[in-house]
């Protein structure tokens, strides 16, 4: 498959590569496209055919719904109601990394929910997504632009490694800003649950409406029979070709097992990759270590995780070991990504 590139500015937006883009989307087609959150691999969202693309490209699994973007505040026609604490949540966190799941109206194909009567809908905060929706003409289905299994693409580069050749069109802009997927929150129970962090954390959700909770599902391994009502609910994700373990504990302790692990495996001739910050980076003997940034800032953290888990793989070791971040604020979302991407490998100290 030919794949059509279009690399652009966000503050320069090539209006010629937007409108190819959008009529690749118009003809049936899959394009990737920057967002806010990470790259996103799009369909138009009512056209079954089009959505069975993107589970193709991706080697996505039947069972992992998408999420539908749109570009306005004008979603009536895709589902049945809108609750007011949507409206409100809405209202503050759109466009922005916040999906709402909501009923789904008979015009959302099945293949688009995944089988379920409910659909993820958001606004991206990103100008070209915005365009795109726009040109389009349609809301666009798009689960990120990586192959399934693989950490998210916050990068063009990205990109078109994992899917030129597999999709007619890719839109390059800048990096993501956020880095980890968009939060999803369940809007069809009362109250609220948020069903994966995400760029909006828990304590802004509670601004809105402070019986919002997050399931306590996300942070635990999935059972097989599992039924996931939103995107990385069930499946390994964000993984690398090396297998991740995080240690968890007191940070002078976790210093400790780290240095002690990646010796014995330097011992066994094992390639180590550590996963680490700007406090404690220093602090290790030896072993390939990539620092995500300050502790004192997670934000960069979250925006560093995908891109740092995609490095090890340029490096090919044989192991990854990360150091654990607090649950709180973006850290939750940070920590969710990295309990999948390690397949739930937890080593409390």
């Amino acid at each position: 498959m030919d794949t059509k590139v279009f690399i652009m500015e966000d503050s320069n937006i090539d209006i010629n590569g937007i409108n190819k883009c959008g009529d690749i989307i118009k003809k049936g087609g899959i394009v990737a496209f920057p967002t806010e959150t990470v790259y996103g691999l799009g369909g138009n969202a009512l056209d079954s055919s089009a959505v069975r693309k993107i589970f193709e490209a991706k080697g996505r699994p039947q069972d992992n719904p998408l999420i539908i973007h749109v570009n306005n505040f004008n979603i009536e026609n895709l589902v049945e109601e809108v609750p007011k604490v949507a409206k409100e949540l809405m209202k503050r966190f759109f466009p922005g990394p916040l999906t709402i799941i909501l009923k789904k109206k008979p015009i959302v194909p099945m293949e688009t929910s995944a089988g379920l009567e409910t659909i993820g809908i958001r606004m991206p905060d990103n100008e070209i997504a915005l365009k795109l929706i726009e040109e389009s003409g349609v809301p666009i289905a798009a689960p990120s632009a990586n192959i399934s299994g693989k950490p998210s693409p916050t990068d063009v580069l990205t990109c078109i490694k994992d899917l030129k050749g597999k999709v007619e069109g890719i839109l390059g802009g800048s990096s993501s800003k956020v880095g980890v997927e968009s939060t999803i929150i369940d809007c069809t129970v009362e109250p609220p649950c948020v069903l994966r962090p995400g760029g909006i954390t828990l304590e802004q959700l509670k601004e809105v409406d402070n019986s919002i909770y997050v399931d306590p599902a996300i942070m635990e391994k999935p059972k097989a029979d599992f039924k996931p009502k939103a995107p990385g609910m069930k499946y390994r994700h964000y993984a690398p070709k090396a297998p991740v373990k995080i240690i968890k504990g007191d940070l002078q302790k976790t210093i400790e097992k780290i240095n002690e692990m990646v010796q014995n495996y330097i011992d066994n001739n094992k390639t180590v990759g550590i996963i680490a910050t700007d406090e404690t980076k220093a602090l290790y003997k030896s072993g390939e270590i990539i620092s995500l940034g300050s502790r004192n800032n997670m934000n960069d953290i979250a925006k560093n995780l995908f891109s740092t888990l995609r490095a090890f793989d340029q490096i090919e070791v044989d192991v990854i070991l990360s150091e654990a971040f607090s649950e709180e604020g973006i850290g939750l979302a940070i920590m969710n990504r990295l309990n999948k991407s390690a397949g739930f490998h937890i080593i409390e100290i």
